[in-house]
């Protein structure tokens, strides 16, 4: 029997969407999409006469079946799934019979998929900026669909924007032209031929210009940031070659990058042909490229091999981490996969610290019947995904032996969706000769357990003992050692180990003021412009009461929207007596620039659930969006 979606309302296990023809046009002036989505739909039992696709916040204007009119019907609201749309047939399918059923619908401008940049908030400051993020359940608040992963569809798209813009989707370019019925207009065409999973539809328009860095790969920028970002992600090609000689050949024809402007509230997106980035990778060094090893990772775990159901989202993300960190131990050395690696053990143990040890949401398998796939969301999947695979590879003899695995579980539920059950019973068949060492795996301590994972697996320290040994330096010196630490102490450690070096020290008791200010004297932290870096040294001011860092945590905290760092900024801000004041009145001022959920999950880190920005004029768009995010500062690198 099919695993149902406790996420999705479309009636998955009647239906299956085969195509989807989108026809739109963006208009910026009343902030919304209008147009005709046109499901080709196959009736997978005799008899059917109704369809249920998931909407949310939609206008539905008309209904079609096979050019026929169709009644259909709205239900009832939910908080977080959206309504219904109940489509009754003009006539009986039988199974295995398509039918083409075309909705005309119109987005809301509080759309939770959606956020419309008004010229100020782009880097040209010159014309206005929209991008899509649907990614867990939103694209049901662009188009009315069946938004569940277990459902993979092609799709073609047109869509209809100011002749002085570009759109770009997650799908291969097939041309442009006039727009027919307005000269001021241009459509672009878009051809998606590999089925996907809904939440993969994404799109962006913008004043875009782009730079080819690879034989298959353009990177997507405002022209402000167009070459920067050339150089920043010119090692795409090279990451995009070890991962198909690690888990075969790449099916989505173009890779592309897009950098989006700072409001995009995560690392990056996996849009197929199309990843989304922040312009928080924008180290000057590439040193934040991980992020795109684990986007292009994506191509194959997520995208090509989908988990079924967001309960097996860590199938999605614990295979993409392993596959990111094989990228990067094959590019980096193996040390460098192995201190990767340790990270993120210790980002799952300050997650689950975060969320209590007994948090159901630290389940590898959470169990989604009426929760928000957002309000579980963490990086639980990826960590403890990760180090379930990590422990297996050890396990099973290796990781040439385990790659092989990988590979041929890609190549077996390439094109389909899967549950972890799947997974397991592969694993069993592909390691047949080792089912007793299998066997002795504690699967429900992994899997149904909460808390950190029953084993810890191996790991090399060679990278990672320096980190350890300074930042024990710091933690037990006295006023009097201060003057033992100089420049010299961070000579030989890369921007990878100065990140580990802070996110050590936050794991510990905050330190006294005198000790910050030193190390600012001495390592001069705040002209460090990677952002992973700076991140954390703020953190480590802030908790530390150091007046002098409020104003540069503010900046960070406000001219970038990446929740990952706004999140936790705004939080020690807000805990801070000296700047809790000041943390609100900010988040106050910029809250309609933000993204519509990230500054909603901020207002509830502020403890201001009632706090309502002014409805009017540009700030009607900020949007509230229906959810409670768990306070978590890492949203992992989706």
């Amino acid at each position: 029997m099919a695993e149902l979606d406790p996420s999705s309302f479309a009636s998955s296990s009647d239906h299956l969407t085969q195509h989807l023809y989108l026809r739109c046009r963006v208009d910026f002036g009343s902030r919304a999409l209008r147009g005709t989505a046109a499901h080709t739909v196959r009736a997978e039992r005799d008899g059917l006469r109704c369809l249920v696709l998931d909407t949310k916040d939609l206008q539905i204007h008309k209904v079609a079946v096979n050019g026929q009119d169709a009644k259909f019907a709205l239900g009832q609201r939910h908080s977080f799934k959206g309504t219904p749309l109940e489509i009754t047939f003009p006539f009986e399918l039988r199974r295995g019979q398509d039918v083409i059923v075309e909705t005309s619908f119109e987005t809301s401008p509080k759309s939770s998929a959606l956020q419309w940049l008004t010229p100020e908030q782009t880097s040209g400051k010159k014309h206005p900026f929209l991008f899509s993020q649907c990614q867990a359940i939103h694209c049901r608040a662009i188009l009315p669909c069946q938004d569940t992963p277990s459902v993979k569809l092609t799709y073609y798209a047109e869509v209809s924007v100011p002749k002085e813009l570009v759109a770009l989707m997650s799908a291969n370019r097939d041309g442009e032209m006039p727009d027919p019925e307005d000269s001021n207009r241009k459509i672009y065409r878009f051809s998606q031929k590999v089925p996907i999973p809904c939440y993969l539809i994404a799109f962006v328009v913008g004043a875009l210009e782009s730079r080819q860095i690879g034989p298959r790969t353009l990177v997507w920028a405002e022209k402000e940031l167009v070459d920067i970002s050339a150089y920043e992600f010119a090692e795409t090609e090279a990451m995009l070659k070890t991962a198909e000689d690690l888990a075969g050949p790449y099916v989505w024809g173009q890779y592309d990058l897009l950098v989006l402007p700072p409001s995009f509230p995560y690392g990056g997106m996996e849009n197929p042909c199309l990843t989304f980035v922040t312009p928080t990778l924008l180290a000057g060094d590439r040193s934040l490229s991980n992020v795109i090893a684990h986007e292009i990772s994506h191509s194959w775990t997520g995208n090509l091999v989908t988990n079924k159901t967001w309960e097996h989202f860590w199938l999605n993300e614990g295979h993409t981490v392993y596959l990111e960190r094989r990228i990067g131990g094959r590019l980096f050395g193996e040390q460098f996969r192995h201190f990767q690696a340790l990270g993120g053990w210790r980002e799952l143990q300050n997650t689950i610290n975060t969320l209590g040890d007994t948090s159901p949401f630290t389940n590898l398998i959470p169990k989604l019947n009426e929760v928000d796939p957002d309000v579980a969301y963490s990086p639980v999947p990826y960590e403890k995904g990760f180090a379930l695979l990590f422990y297996l590879e050890q396990l099973l003899g290796g990781p040439d032996v385990f790659i092989g695995f990988l590979k041929a579980y890609i190549q077996q539920f390439a094109y389909k969706s899967a549950v972890t059950e799947d997974w397991k019973k592969f694993l069993y068949s592909y390691f047949k000769d080792k089912v007793d060492v299998l066997n002795k795996v504690d699967w429900n301590a992994w899997m149904h357990t909460p808390g950190m994972p029953p084993v810890k697996p191996t790991y090399d320290m060679t990278l990672s003992n320096p980190c350890v040994a300074l930042s024990q330096r710091w933690t037990k010196a006295k006023e009097s050692d201060l003057c033992s630490f100089s420049s010299a102490d961070l000579k030989d450690l890369s921007s990878h180990q100065l990140t580990e070096f802070l996110a050590l020290l936050l794991l510990e008791a905050p330190l006294p003021v005198s000790h910050v200010k030193r190390m600012q004297e001495v390592y001069n932290f705040n002209a460090v412009n990677n952002s992973e870096i700076r991140f954390r040294w703020l953190r480590l001011c802030i908790q530390a009461k150091w007046e002098e860092a409020i104003p540069l945590a503010l900046k960070m905290a406000t001219e970038q929207g990446r929740m990952k760092f706004t999140r936790p900024l705004f939080r020690d801000l807000y805990n801070f007596e000296k700047s809790c004041d000041q943390a609100v009145s900010s988040f106050m001022q910029h809250r309609a620039r933000m993204h519509p959920v990230a500054a909603m999950l901020v207002a509830k880190d502020l403890k201001e659930e009632t706090m309502e920005a002014p409805r009017t004029g540009k700030q009607r768009h900020a949007g509230h969006v229906n959810t409670t995010w768990v306070q978590l500062g890492n949203e992992g690198q989706v």
